[in-house]
């Protein structure tokens, strides 16, 4: 055993998912940063190691039942880990915080800011103190009765139900009304009741059309049906529901999102009458402090929400300074254009991970170990240089700070390096070199060292020549007001700006009906499956050709089985049933997030044994969904129905991934080179316009360079591509920038400079063009 006073965390023998028995010491009280390529291993040291240990530890010392979760938790594959402090983990979560969260919520500032209200608010004269939960829109004591808090309420109007009026009821002029049987009862009710279903709508007197429509009454008739050829109805009794009951009731109440969507397309929203969108009750929003409401004040931008608290009197000043100081560390971090009220779903993973980063920086914890995952993610090149402050506070206020991380400008700046590899999936797992930065250049077979010493750049190409523009907007969305965009054709365009500065609003409002494009095709982060049974093969459609060429085999001929039998997703009998094909069964854990454990029965095989029995080349569906891509890829090589979407995967160097890797443990980079993949296999004709947010986010720049390499054949090919992008080696090498800002938030959403790099670089107010300059000069890629 090592000395508690150990200065380093010792790992022994670490054998999670790549890694190839590793042995590494990383000093604590340090900045230390995990790098390699893509699949080499680093996130499965860092996390599924390291964190992972601190996590099982911390378990075992909470209570005995915990124990019994560690067995099916399972612990990680690791010798032995000593030195090892508690440790706090701050992955970039792929499942999205729930629509009722906000900035507020997250950042818990919210709590400080009702609080404010509370204790130190102006109140109308004679008014009650109120508790803090009656300044919250998600509470019984805050909320708005007319709109439940939400802000917005949902009319309908006679224009919503009955979008054409020259249709008769039996032609379908109530087009809120349900379909089939129940639209059909609904007329034949009314025509019972003696109303006319054959006149046009238009004609039927006010009086009647307000009843049909708006009435709470549900009269009960009996209904002769008209007799049908062949049918013989007897009579029933039906009710009358009006059709803004019906839509009322099916949007607030039905299970069915289908449904919901249908009868939200017959309803107007519009700010609640009572609150003004505020939320609040009327007694909450009679509370002010400066002289605004606890919403007027929730909707300002944080960087100007400080300047507007009061300090006079102990009880506002402590409670200012208090929020001051925790605004602060949020600005620093280039996320001053939010505001509390921002809903969280409408947050990237970048964005969510850097306000929980700097909240933690409030959290005044001492002796941890920090593991963060690619905090530099959506980082502009100038935000970048406070992300390193914030590191090295959480590191001088005594903690440690593990990095997983591929910015080469965050890498420099570590004072310590733990380099995987030297490729990905079984060709990495191996630590190349643990130490100080500088000391990496003389490590052999090193990825990084060659981009972090070697400056390596792409070829240089001339830039191409657009075939005509696309004008986008006027787009007034966010923070955009009214601007106007030419996207050339036939090119690669960089989006560059900083943080909030109104990129992916501008992208997001390029349309479907686009003159002289084909078709176009959005290929962003978001996750491509729900649940552990998406996965590569079955998202791809690799997986319909295995399961035919396993059904082919005479072992499945014998039994009579169809391809049916090799799926997973359905209960054909193939599957194991006790975690229904899924591999994993959920583990509950109270205070903490569930967590997926190995099927007891199956192993995690998602097979029934008899299922498993049946081999295709020596191997059965088991072991062929457990083959990396690049496995398959040799395995498959005369099945070229496989073998194309194998490939289209390999090229945009996702070859380490297995084909069974479920698609809710892929990153957001990872989730989006799978959709490119699958468009590239498409080989469609014609010309596509891709738009791509950040392809670049999660790689290594070696990995970026194999990536760039598809994303120039597709313009080459007589595509166009638009790129929201941050990695300057990229955008030093598209043919066209659009610089949004300058700042983000209200000080950004204009474009500030447009042209080829070479003319952004010069433009005077941007705060891309001195980076975009040093990669030019850099060796960029295009002169």
């Amino acid at each position: 055993m090592h000395s508690p006073h150990d200065p380093y965390v010792r790992v022994r023998g670490a054998r999670e998912h790549n890694l190839q028995g590793v042995d590494v010491d990383v000093p604590r009280d340090v900045v230390a940063v995990f790098t390699g390529v893509s699949g080499s291993g680093k996130s499965s040291l860092a996390f599924g190691t390291v964190y992972a240990e601190a996590q099982r530890r911390y378990f075992e010392s909470v209570a005995p039942y915990a124990r019994r979760l560690i067995q099916q938790v399972g612990a990680p594959k690791v010798g032995e880990i000593t030195g090892l402090p508690p440790a706090v983990s701050l992955q970039q979560r792929r499942a999205a915080p729930t629509s009722r969260s906000s900035v507020g919520t997250v950042t818990t500032l919210s709590n400080s800011l009702r609080m404010l209200f509370s204790r130190a608010g102006t109140y109308p004269p004679g008014a009650p103190r109120l508790d803090s939960d009656a300044f919250s829109p998600h509470t019984a004591a805050g909320a708005c009765p007319e709109c439940e808090g939400l802000g917005r309420v949902h009319r309908v109007t006679e224009e919503s139900l009955v979008p054409d009026p020259s249709l008769s009821i039996r032609e379908g002029a109530v087009a809120a009304w349900p379909g089939a049987w129940q639209g059909k009862n609904l007329r034949d009710v009314l025509d019972a009741l003696g109303h006319d279903v054959d006149r046009p709508w238009r004609e039927l007197p006010a009086r009647e059309r307000e009843w049909i429509l708006f009435t709470d009454e549900q009269p009960v008739v009996t209904v002769h049906p008209v007799r049908e050829a062949g049918r013989v109805q007897r009579p029933y009794q039906g009710m009358y529901t009006s059709a803004r009951r019906h839509v009322l009731k099916t949007f607030a109440q039905s299970r069915s999102a289908a449904l919901r969507a249908r009868a939200e397309r017959h309803l107007t929203s519009e700010p609640c009458p009572v609150c003004g969108g505020a939320r609040l009750r009327p007694e909450a929003l009679a509370v002010t402090v400066g002289g605004r409401t606890v919403a007027e004040l929730a909707a300002l931008p944080l960087a100007d929400l400080t300047g507007v608290l009061p300090t006079e009197g102990e009880t506002a000043r402590v409670l200012t300074a208090d929020l001051v100081s925790r605004v602060a560390p949020i600005v620093e971090l280039g996320l001053g254009y939010l505001s509390l009220d921002r809903p969280a779903p409408s947050l990237s993973a970048g964005e969510l991970q850097r306000l929980r980063l700097a909240t933690q920086l409030r959290s005044g914890l001492f002796g941890v170990v920090y593991v963060l995952d690619e905090p530099s993610a959506g980082l502009h090149p100038a935000d970048t240089e406070a992300l390193l402050t914030i590191l090295e506070r959480l590191k001088a206020a005594g903690n440690s700070v593990f990095v997983v991380e591929h910015h080469l400008g965050v890498v420099r700046a570590a004072d310590w390096i733990v380099d995987v590899g030297p490729g990905a999936g079984e060709h990495g797992g191996r630590v190349l070199y643990s130490g100080p930065v500088d000391g990496l250049a003389q490590a052999a077979g090193s990825a990084t060292a060659r981009y972090l010493f070697g400056g390596r750049t792409a070829p240089a190409r001339p830039v191409r020549e657009a075939r005509g523009t696309l004008t986008v907007g006027p787009v007034t969305r966010h923070n955009l007001r009214g601007v106007r965009a030419e996207v050339p054709l036939g090119v690669l365009t960089a989006v560059t700006g900083v943080s909030g500065s109104g990129k992916s609003t501008l992208i997001g409002a390029i349309t479907e009906d686009l003159p002289g494009v084909g078709r176009l095709v959005r290929v962003d982060q978001k996750p491509i499956g729900r649940t552990p049974r998406s996965n590569l093969a079955t998202y791809t459609g690799l997986f319909d050709v295995v399961r035919r060429l396993f059904a082919d085999t005479d072992a499945a001929r014998e039994r009579g089985w169809g391809a049916g039998r090799f799926s997973f997703n359905t209960a054909s009998g193939g599957r194991c049933e006790t975690c229904q094909g899924e591999g994993f069964v959920s583990v509950e854990l109270l205070f903490l997030p569930s967590t997926y454990a190995p099927c007891p029965d199956c192993g995690g095989a998602r097979y029934e044994p008899a299922t498993l029995e049946v081999a295709y080349r020596g191997r059965n569906i088991a072991q062929v969904l457990d083959l990396t891509v690049e496995e398959a890829a040799v395995f498959f090589a005369d099945r070229p129905a496989v073998a194309r979407g194998l490939s289209a995967l390999l090229a945009v160097g996702l070859g380490y991934l297995r084909l069974g890797r479920s698609a809710t443990e892929l990153s957001g980079g990872e989730a989006q080179r799978v959709k490119l993949a699958n468009e590239l296999q498409r080989g469609r004709r014609g010309h596509t316009l891709y738009l791509l947010d950040e392809p670049t986010a999660g790689l290594h720049p070696a990995d970026v360079e194999v990536l760039m390499g598809q994303v120039h054949g597709l313009v080459d090919a007589g595509h166009t591509v638009v790129v929201v992008e941050h990695d300057m080696s990229v955008v030093a090498g598209a043919d066209r920038v659009i610089d949004l800002g300058p700042g983000g938030g209200d000080a950004g959403g204009r474009i500030v400079a447009a042209g080829t790099p070479a003319e952004v670089a010069r433009a005077a107010e941007s705060a891309t063009a001195p980076y975009l300059a040093r990669a030019l000069a850099d060796g960029g890629t295009r002169r």
